[in-house]
């Protein structure tokens, strides 16, 4: 299964960073920022009394303004605090991921855990009065009609009353992330966290599989009592912040939190149903060819990431070996990518090798005022490292190119936008395997297509699960596993757990990180592996035409909605009837 992935673009979610930089003007700290790599980044804790006072005087000269152009240029400073502030908290946020041991970061993170979304509430007062400006033509003309409209779905998304009740939900989402961080397997005659004992779970002897396995599914069956607790206490905080908002559950909270601004519950519901009836028996047939490949009699849940009997293809090198193949590779492919990572790596902006007090998974953020992106990541030695260097690049690449926009409401990006540049850069760098891989590049390349189309039918799952969750937040823990495991009949029949104590009761979805941080994100990969499948087939056809496509969809960033990019840049949209059929009729060249 693939790589957690986060990109931070929303305040709002907590995702996302802050900071606090003595003023200097915008262009010249931008300049100098290039130039500074994120070890010798200056951190200091926000002093939200002082950012609160600052906004303040902006709201005050905002109104005072006689013309759309005073307001803009009132607009233009709250870039800069808004700057500043998302960038001193990224690098507290990174700076803690990188070890959740280190005491100072831990206080700073429960620090902005408490004051963020107190923040927030403070910018939704400032958004407010730019969506009600009796300039708002102007405005809209600088920023662009989505801009206003997610300022609408932000307002529907707040509410002053329920910052206790995030606050809380902050904290539980932390206290998960602890827990999962701080997992010690004894393995093999080593100390190992979840990301470390990853390379055993593919292990292409079977018997090593499995007892890796068993002591995989142990740790969370210890922790089951607990992890049950974390979640009811996530969806009873969560309802609750709904109905305070007077919203009959989370789900529709969810989505404006989500930022969905050209779409809804019926249309998710329509692509899962698409997904169901036209591709989960194709999945099913990419397994069933899997099944035949490895000589199994069977396909067990020990077997469901294992591609082949000599073992998964697995990068050669150490991770500065795959940086720097990564960086020639990039040099290669286009002018753009070239001055992207060669900025990347002489900044520094990677962690990606593997730590036993690092937070797991792996997220690309940002750091506005340095105009940096950052790439987090666990290595271990199997083919996710290089999906590190294509994926969490391709985040890394558009928000590197947005970045240079001086609207900055382009860059608030949608994540079912956001996931098409990371999974779409995966294909586009496919060409440049034997890098990585050797002569079993083109292994890779099939096992990642077959993991592609598997991923869509697990995606939707894990949608429809927190769908039907959150309408029914009363559920028991029993309940709730129960519900998984119906939905793994729908979406995934080949999966068989044995006789596991953990996985075959329905508790698979718990080490599934989205579902407890980032409610309802999940889709987004879906949509967008959608749209990089046909950016699968486009580049087959012609390479420098879907190239040139994907260029200007990262550079579109968020200047128009999701529905109106895809078809700018000549995609179907996930929603369209029949578009799934048509992917799978396209697709199955590949696999004959």
């Amino acid at each position: 299964m693939r790589l957690s992935c986060e990109n931070g673009w929303d305040l709002f979610t907590g995702r996302r960073k802050s900071c606090r930089i003595k003023s200097k003007p915008a262009q010249k700290r931008r300049k100098e920022g290039r130039r500074m790599k994120f070890k010798d980044m200056p951190y200091e804790r926000v002093d939200f009394e002082q950012v609160e006072k600052e906004l303040n005087s902006l709201m005050e000269e905002f109104d005072a303004a006689k013309s759309g152009e005073e307001q803009f240029a009132v607009h233009q400073k709250f870039y800069e605090l808004n700057d500043r502030v998302s960038t001193l908290y990224t690098i507290s946020y990174i700076r803690f991921d990188i070890d959740t041991t280190d005491k100072f970061y831990e206080q700073e993170h429960e620090y902005y855990d408490e004051k963020m979304p107190l923040y927030r509430n403070m910018v939704l007062a400032y958004e407010k009065k730019l969506y009600h400006s009796p300039y708002r033509d102007y405005l809209e003309s600088k920023i662009g009609p989505v801009a206003f409209k997610n300022m609408e779905i932000a307002q529907k998304s707040m509410s002053e009353e329920v910052i206790p009740l995030m606050q809380e939900e902050n904290a539980l989402t932390m206290e998960y992330d602890k827990l999962i961080a701080g997992a010690k397997i004894n393995f093999d005659g080593k100390e190992l966290n979840l990301s470390l004992l990853r390379p055993y779970l593919v292990n292409p002897d079977r018997s090593v599989r499995e007892a890796a396995y068993r002591e995989y599914s142990a740790f969370f069956e210890a922790n089951a009592e607990k992890l049950d607790e974390i979640y009811d206490k996530l969806v009873k905080n969560r309802t609750e912040q709904a109905r305070k908002m007077g919203y009959d559950n989370y789900l529709e909270l969810g989505y404006y939190r989500m930022g969905r601004n050209c779409y809804g519950k019926d249309e998710v519901e329509a692509y899962r149903s698409q997904v169901k009836k036209d591709f989960v028996p194709f999945a099913e047939e990419l397994h069933e060819r899997r099944r035949q490949r490895l000589g199994l009699d069977k396909l067990t849940f020990i077997d469901n990431a294992v591609y082949f009997k000599e073992g998964n293809p697995a990068p050669f090198g150490s991770p500065d070996e795959i940086l720097a193949a990564g960086q020639k590779m990039y040099s290669e492919l286009s002018p753009e990518t070239k001055e992207f990572m060669d900025f990347m790596m002489e900044n520094e902006l990677f962690d990606v090798l593997g730590r036993k007090t690092k937070r797991a998974g792996g997220y690309m953020t940002y750091m506005p005022v340095y105009n940096s992106p950052f790439v987090f990541a666990n290595f271990n030695g199997t083919s996710g490292d290089v999906d590190v260097i294509t994926h969490e690049c391709g985040h890394a690449f558009q928000g590197y190119l947005s970045g240079k926009d001086p609207i900055r409401e382009h860059g608030d990006i949608g994540m079912e936008t956001a996931e098409i540049h990371s999974m779409s850069m995966e294909f586009f760098t496919q060409g440049w395997m034997e890098k990585f891989f050797g002569d079993r590049a083109n292994d890779y390349i099939e096992m990642h297509l077959e993991d592609s189309a598997a991923f869509i039918p697990y995606g939707c799952m894990v949608d429809e699960f927190q769908h039907i969750i959150y309408e029914n937040p009363d559920m028991t823990p029993a309940e709730r596993h129960g519900a998984w495991l119906k939905l793994e009949k729908e979406y995934r029949p080949h999966m068989d757990y044995g006789d596991d104590r953990f996985f075959g009761k329905g508790g698979f979805w718990q080490k599934q990180a989205h579902i407890y941080d980032s409610p309802l994100y999940y889709i987004d990969y879906c949509l967008a592996q959608t749209c990089a499948l046909q950016y699968k087939v486009k580049m087959d056809e012609d390479y420098r035409a879907a190239w040139e496509s994907y260029l200007k969809l990262c550079k579109l960033s968020a200047s128009d909605f999701f529905t109106n990019m895809l078809k700018e840049v000549g995609l179907d949209s996930p929603f369209e009837p029949g578009c799934m059929k048509n992917i799978v009729q396209n697709l199955e060249k590949y696999v004959k």
